[in-house]
């Protein structure tokens, strides 16, 4: 059973920087793609930041140049380092991992972490 579960949420004034963590209980090389996503209040899920297998890691154009993700593979974790941050940027924070086996994909998401982001 795939499990995921993010932490580093915080409330951070505007312009500050947070790294949120995603530690997975299975090999971040088992996934064929990670990342993240987030959810503002009354606003659907939205991509944040993906970086799949052989493909160019791909970010929303709101966190370009802003937003970096990056991998420990050792500790099983994912990472999202967020600078310059804006209220705008307030959010529930979802890691997520996808699997194909085959014909089949797998999607895996956490709990979620907060983001507030005061102006």
């Amino acid at each position: 059973q795939v499990q995921l579960m993010e932490s580093g949420g915080a409330l951070v004034q505007a312009g500050g920087s947070l790294r949120l963590s995603c530690v997975t209980s299975q090999s971040i090389f088992s996934f064929d793609g990670m990342g993240w996503y987030r959810q503002a209040p009354g606003k659907q899920r939205e991509l944040v930041a993906m970086s799949r297998t052989y493909e160019r890691t791909t970010y929303a154009d709101s966190v370009k140049g802003r937003f970096t993700i990056s991998r420990d593979s050792a500790k099983k974790t994912m990472y999202l380092e967020m600078n310059s941050l804006k209220p705008e940027d307030t959010a529930v924070y979802y890691c997520t991992a996808e699997r194909r086996l085959g014909a089949d994909e797998y999607e895996y998401w956490g709990q979620g972490t907060q983001v507030t982001i005061s102006s």
